[in-house]
């Protein structure tokens, strides 16, 4: 079963987070492969896709957030966009669009940074917006300040945290065709609502009072897990191993699963955007329009008659008949 635990380290500013995705990450991968269209991801692309999805469940957990995050990779290699969403109660789905060969082996750069044009966004979706109220969304570019290409999706996502939220943050992913697991260990604000013991300690004053120093020991304890280690070790296990000096004050387990969100009405709706001209021209030349869900593979079919119930307001709608009683 997939299980997200997260943590605490007693008395210091640090807290941390393990998920294990696996039935959830068989399913994503499973009903990938059941697309007769589609067909199996790539490994590498596999890959990335799991990496993303445990990344964006570590990030979720540690918002008070009631919508999605999504985390994004755009491309100019092979992979055009990766998408993990992640719902408010650890729902996730993801996908790629691949358009080019990919080879065993590539990673990040070969995959979506070729040209060093790639751009990762994190977007926080509120589930129910105020009026005109817009996602929030950062973005920034898959290479560091030195414009050195980032290898690794934990290197890009690092990167973000601190440009972006100001946050110190070490992230281990990893994923195979079994499980999608990572570990975050975050050093939390000193200031403010974060803070654990509410003390009022600035900045300046981390080092005098030997701040960094911990949380820099537990980053390096958390960045010398390895990867077969990640994946194939149960959480207590893994703790154990690194943190086994250290007092950890673990949350009751979560679950997360997979889930998709797509629906007939978002599909009509999709078909309905294009247009009824538009609409027509796809049925007169195929008959009906089928519509699959990048998500799960689920498969939408719209014959004449749905397309003109599309197409014509409620109140032009004949009325549905009874029967007699």
């Amino acid at each position: 079963m997939s299980e997200l635990h997260k943590f605490l380290f007693d008395g210091l500013p640090v807290r941390g987070a393990l998920v294990r995705l696996t039935d959830a990450w068989t399913e994503i991968l499973a009903r990938r492969q059941s697309n007769s269209e589609a067909g199996a991801y790539p490994p590498p692309v596999a890959e990335l896709l799991g990496e993303m999805a445990a990344a964006g469940v570590l990030m979720q957990s540690n918002i008070k957030f009631n919508g999605a995050l999504v985390l994004q990779i755009f491309g100019d290699g092979p992979v055009k966009v990766a998408v993990a969403e992640v719902q408010h109660d650890l729902s996730v789905r993801v996908t790629a669009k691949v358009v080019g060969d990919v080879q065993v082996g590539d990673r990040l750069p070969q995959l979506v940074n070729v040209r060093n044009h790639g751009r990762c966004a994190i977007t926080l979706d509120p589930k129910d917006k105020f009026p005109g109220q817009q996602p929030y969304q950062g973005v920034v570019p898959l290479h560091g300040d030195r414009r050195e290409k980032l290898e690794k999706l934990s290197d890009v996502l690092q990167h973000y945290m601190l440009q972006s939220e100001q946050l110190d943050t070490t992230l281990v992913l990893a994923a195979d065709g079994k499980v999608a697991a990572g570990l975050l260990i975050q050093r939390l604000p000193l200031e403010g609502e974060g803070n654990l013991e509410g003390s009022m300690v600035s900045k300046a004053n981390e080092e005098e009072i030997g701040l960094n120093e911990h949380y820099n020991r537990i980053a390096t304890l958390a960045a010398s897990l390895k990867r077969e280690e990640l994946l194939e070790l149960d959480v207590d296990t893994i703790l154990r191993r690194l943190f086994w000096e250290e007092k950890v004050l673990r949350f009751a387990p979560q679950t997360p699963r997979f889930a998709c969100s797509c629906s007939r009405d978002r599909v009509g709706s999709m078909i309905q955007s294009l247009g009824r001209e538009e609409a027509e021209s796809i049925l007169e030349e195929q008959g009906r329009i089928e519509v699959a869900c990048d998500f799960c593979g689920q498969e939408y079919r719209f014959d004449a008659v749905d397309i003109g119930q599309l197409f014509t307001s409620p109140g032009d709608q004949p009325p549905v008949s009874s029967a007699v009683q």
